[in-house]
């Protein structure tokens, strides 16, 4: 037989929740209450909108102010670090000139000259570089990478000290020059990742583009590789492979200082990617004798 108190317990149970209920629906019809909640809703909102765009402003503000300084300042830090000093400027493969603006402007800042800019043709045209050069032992040059390697060591070299096998070969060999060639006491590289080649054009580029670095290198100048934050894929990995120092944030003003710090004899991979070392040199890291052989 069921409790009567038990019965009772649940009849107010029932009751109370009807009456929670009818509360509830009364609340949701009242309009004045749905709008007054929506009002504040609204007006905490403008206002965290507000303080929002109060703190980006004065974040970029800030940025604005830092930057200016960092301009002001940069002039100061490379001050004459390359004085006196010749500099070449590399393409391996496409060149640029925003690249080839900002290296001036890098290198006329610490004080030196961009005495000739270089655009090497990739993938070489070994096939006339082999007729031009069989009576120097280069008539195998198509089907023998480790002989285009050999050639390009001494082309690197000459890039560095002059030459009569650059002026020999440079119609051929390079899409584009401005300047004088050779006689530069550091070089500025900038690679562009060979694309759309065959197998054999890419292996052939690959031993142009290595021979060449081995044949700066060879002269014991500051070589530096350089690149923009945007450039993909990112010739970081490369530059390192190859023994050089690297820039990756070339556009900015902390990139070509350390270009500069770079062809100075300062060694290292600077920039703000995540393949950099730091942004810039440090003082501990200073050469012996800055930048001379």
């Amino acid at each position: 037989m069921l409790d009567f108190r038990y019965h009772a317990l649940s009849l107010a149970a029932v009751l109370c929740a009807l009456a929670v209920g009818v509360l509830i629906g009364i609340a949701i019809g009242d309009s004045s209450l749905v709008s007054s909640a929506q009002d504040g809703l609204v007006h905490s909102l403008r206002s965290e909108v507000r303080v929002s765009q109060r703190n980006l402003e004065l974040a970029g503000q800030q940025l604005s102010d830092e930057q200016t300084l960092v301009s002001s300042f940069w002039p100061l830090a490379v001050h004459e670090l390359l004085a006196g000093r010749t500099v070449g400027l590399v393409f391996l493969g496409e060149s640029s000139d925003e690249v080839d603006s900002l290296v001036q402007d890098g290198v006329k800042e610490a004080a030196g000259e961009v005495r000739s800019v270089i655009a090497v043709r990739e993938p070489p045209d070994t096939t006339a570089l082999a007729g031009q050069l069989a009576s120097l032992g280069y008539g195998a040059l198509a089907s023998q990478p480790r002989l285009l390697r050999r050639l390009a060591v001494h082309i690197g070299e000459e890039m560095v000290a002059g030459g009569h096998l650059l002026e020999r070969t440079r119609a051929k060999l390079l899409s584009s020059y401005d300047g004088q060639l050779g006689a530069v006491e550091g070089v500025v590289v900038m690679r562009s990742e060979p694309a759309g080649m065959s197998a054999a054009a890419s292996q052939a580029a690959a031993a142009l583009d290595s021979g060449l670095i081995a044949g700066l290198k060879a002269k014991g100048v500051p070589v530096v590789g350089v690149e923009l934050s945007s450039t993909e894929p990112s010739q970081v990995a490369w530059y390192k492979a190859e023994g050089l120092s690297s820039v990756d944030d070339l556009q900015e003003v902390g990139g070509r200082a350390a270009m500069a710090f770079a062809l100075a004899g300062y060694r290292g991979a600077f920039g703000t990617k995540s393949t950099a070392d730091a942004p810039l040199p440090s003082p501990s890291d200073a050469p012996s004798v800055a930048g001379r052989p």
